[in-house]
């Protein structure tokens, strides 16, 4: 406790400067303030609408523009492609092995090829879906076999 400012921490006391300033701003301007900052939030919430809406099912027209492999995961869109990628195929080696005894070798399926993979065929077809491009890795990749017993995961065993 610092006794030159009544025990107030320092931080405590520039929030109460900072807002004090807002209490000499006629209510016009404090409004205008208030409404810009309404539109910066609202606009930087519209900035990711793949965050929100799903990605997996989105359209290559609207989800192409925002893959940029180039950056990996450090751009938002990019992570969450991925990893919903990830999960889909996981649960896909799941069906795979309860059905015949096969799965894939998820680690072949990194970020740069599955995001680049992603950005092309979303590129050449963006009428469709990634999913689409996903089924087709999961139809078309190498199988390993796997000993398994059916009926270890019940959601799949159908």
């Amino acid at each position: 406790m610092d006794p030159d400012t009544g025990g107030l921490s320092f931080d405590v006391l520039s929030a109460m400067l900072f807002f004090s300033e807002f209490r000499s701003l006629p209510m016009s301007k404090l409004a205008a303030l208030v409404g810009l900052g309404l539109l910066v939030f609202v606009s930087t919430t519209r900035a990711e609408p793949l965050a929100t809406a799903g990605i997996g099912l989105a359209s290559c027209e609207k989800l192409a523009p925002d893959i940029l492999p180039e950056q990996g995961f450090n751009h938002l869109p990019n992570a969450l492609l991925y990893y919903w990628v990830q999960g889909y195929m996981s649960a896909a080696n799941i069906a795979l092995l309860e059905g015949d005894s096969e799965h894939l070798d998820l680690s072949k399926y990194d970020g740069d090829r599955i995001l680049s993979a992603v950005k092309d065929f979303c590129v050449k077809n963006p009428s469709k879906k990634p999913i689409s491009l996903i089924d087709e890795l999961l139809n078309d990749g190498e199988k390993i076999e796997a000993q398994w017993k059916k009926g270890s995961v019940k959601w799949a065993a159908d």
